[in-house]
């Protein structure tokens, strides 16, 4: 197993010979990056404004690409396994390195408790006699095993749940497209097509402004893909992997969300059914629910089990440039170089956040998503920001950069536009106290007197 993450402080940072072609690559980040936020998340965002989440996601992209391309230059000019807390540390001091990694890491940590009482909800479809805590105990040891198989085995799992979950998504475009067509032998169902600015806009501005954080969610996962592409055989085709990811995303969500919206009234979806079972409900397909069921579950554990390869790995980084104890830099020589304590913590807190998503359901796990996506949204600005500083950027570069900022901005304030979600602004911005509070106290105690 191979968690080569040497301490970035030191100058022993540099990334060893990568294994991965820019196309590999890719194709781990479509895997990484479509989730539950997806495939379930998109009903919210549709419920909240309607036929104009289309734009929400298209701007999401627009946003997720200016930090993507960001991320990528970083990464050829000097090419580091610490990634984007490296980046943050190099152009704004050992604070931002910081609050970077441990903001990165509690939002994983949110996002795998989120992933892991999805996955259990969805799979009673099947079992509704089984306890969650039955079916969140078993994805979470597969999962563990998953990362204990190293790079290789991950990169595996990931390739085929990528393919798995993308066939899954064209399959429903196909239908979709041959249902509007009348290719079905069934009666003719209406089409909704959003002919006018109340159509498109059922909920005013107010709706489609807090849409964008579910927008975002979608795109969530590009911070993998930052740690893994120093692992490319040729480093300066991360931009490249990262634009044939974004392509594909994108052709994806807009194509098959632009359908199930014509296909589906604004007031049919609801946040407890995807929309794209929503969408074909009409048709009576009987076997699509238990389809999509499936691919709804792959991509939640694909989502997580990457979630917990990157908190493992960060984790490690942490530890060896003094921003979390030593005993997390430790590794295992037995088991092929295995940081038992980076993984144990990692998975100590998955367990933390089962326990309180399943002991406090409903609006409990809504807010804890929402403040993961924020959390996220808050490092990515970061990676902006750290870009403005250490890339060499024309009057173009700089003017999208600051526009990518207000496009993140937007997606966090829009949370306090929607009552049922504003809640996980607060929490995103207790853990930010909480990290800043930990940061000012180690600059004064320790940073300090170190230089």
């Amino acid at each position: 197993m191979d968690f080569f993450m040497p301490s970035a402080k030191s100058g022993g940072g540099k990334s060893k010979e990568g294994d991965l072609s820019w196309w590999q690559l890719s194709l781990i980040g479509v895997g990484c990056t479509i989730g539950t936020g997806f495939f379930l998340g998109s009903a919210i965002g549709i419920k909240i404004t309607g036929p104009s989440i289309v734009i929400s996601f298209i701007l999401a992209a627009i946003g997720t690409y200016l930090v993507y391309n960001l991320l990528a230059k970083m990464t050829a000019m000097d090419p580091q396994d610490g990634s984007f807390c490296y980046y943050a540390n190099k152009a704004y001091g050992k604070w931002a390195g910081f609050s970077c990694g441990w903001n990165y890491w509690s939002s994983n940590i949110l996002i795998m408790g989120s992933q892991l009482t999805a996955l259990s909800i969805l799979s009673q479809f099947w079992f509704p006699d089984i306890p969650l805590w039955i079916f969140a105990t078993g994805y979470a040891v597969l999962s563990i095993g998953v990362v204990l198989t190293g790079n290789k085995g991950f990169d595996k799992v990931e390739d085929l749940l990528a393919v798995i979950k993308t066939a899954a998504i064209i399959m429903f475009i196909l239908i979709a497209a041959a249902a509007i067509f009348g290719m079905f032998n069934f009666e003719t169902q209406k089409i909704h097509v959003p002919n006018s600015s109340q159509k498109l806009f059922p909920e005013g501005l107010k709706g489609f402004w807090s849409s964008l954080i579910y927008a975002f969610y979608a795109y969530g996962g590009i911070e993998v893909i930052g740690l893994m592409a120093t692992r490319l055989k040729n480093k300066e085709d991360a931009p490249k992997a990262g634009v044939i990811m974004l392509i594909l995303l994108v052709v994806v969500y807009v194509l098959s969300l632009g359908l199930a919206v014509l296909l589906a009234a604004h007031g049919a979806f609801s946040d407890k059914e995807s929309p794209f079972v929503t969408a074909l409900k009409p048709y009576g397909l009987d076997f699509f629910p238990h389809v999509f069921n499936a691919a709804i579950i792959m991509a939640g554990f694909s989502t997580m089990t990457a979630s917990l390869f990157g908190v493992t790995t960060l984790l490690v980084t942490l530890a060896e440039d003094g921003d979390a104890p030593k005993v997390f830099s430790k590794k295992i020589k037995k088991w092929k170089q295995l940081p038992l304590p980076s993984l144990g913590l990692a998975v100590a807190g998955l367990i933390a956040s089962i326990i309180t998503a399943l002991l406090l359901p409903g609006k409990i796990y809504e807010y804890i998503t929402t403040a993961a996506g924020i959390l996220i949204l808050f490092n990515w600005a970061f990676i902006i920001l750290s870009g403005l500083k250490l890339v060499e950027l024309k009057a173009w570069g700089k003017t999208t950069s600051i526009f990518g900022i207000i496009l993140i901005l937007a997606a966090v304030t829009g949370t306090l536009a929607e009552k049922s979600i504003r809640m996980g602004f607060f929490i995103s911005i207790i853990v930010v106290f909480m990290i800043g509070l930990i940061s000012i106290v180690l600059q004064k105690k320790v940073w300090n007197k170190a230089n």
